[in-house]
């Protein structure tokens, strides 16, 4: 569905592009949820336990970065996810200001055993596009993250 303001052309495509790029992400996200890849957990806890599982350990502050979550919700995941022993707080010896993330033995077993089938789901839903359309959408939408708009035509 298309925008119905009646502004100027580059209003309208503007809102345009961002109503198809939301839409076409919220579809493939409802698609992948109905695939129950991380089952028992939320998306913010899968993310956050896949950041781990890849990277190691790493501070609250670096896990907000990476999932663009803001402070208070990435304390209340690691909360939750402490509760179920699938991570662990310390503080960092050389910072004590600094509070470290790393996942447990079982938070390890977890992420390992269910992140194949993500990523087939994803690999899965992302057919739709060939290779190169794929190269394509992570460019744009690289370029779209850094927010650095192209001189206007003068």
């Amino acid at each position: 569905m298309p925008t119905h303001f009646a502004g100027e052309p580059e209003e309208i495509l503007a809102l345009d592009t961002l109503i198809k790029l939301t839409r076409g992400t919220n579809s493939l996200l409802t698609r992948l949820a109905h695939q129950n890849t991380h089952p028992g957990l939320t998306v913010s806890q899968f993310g956050t336990l896949e950041a781990l599982y890849h990277l190691g350990a790493m501070s609250q502050t670096d896990i907000c970065g990476k999932l663009l979550k803001s402070g208070g919700n990435t304390t209340l995941v690691i909360d939750n996810l402490e509760k179920r022993n699938l991570v662990h707080r310390r503080r960092d010896p050389n910072d004590r200001r600094v509070v470290m993330v790393e996942l447990t033995d079982e938070g390890r077993e977890l992420i390992a055993g269910i992140f194949p089938a993500h990523v087939r789901a994803v690999t899965q839903e992302m057919a739709t596009l060939t290779p190169e359309e794929q190269r394509q959408l992570g460019d744009l939408c690289r370029k779209l993250g850094k927010g650095t708009p192209r001189p206007s035509a003068a």
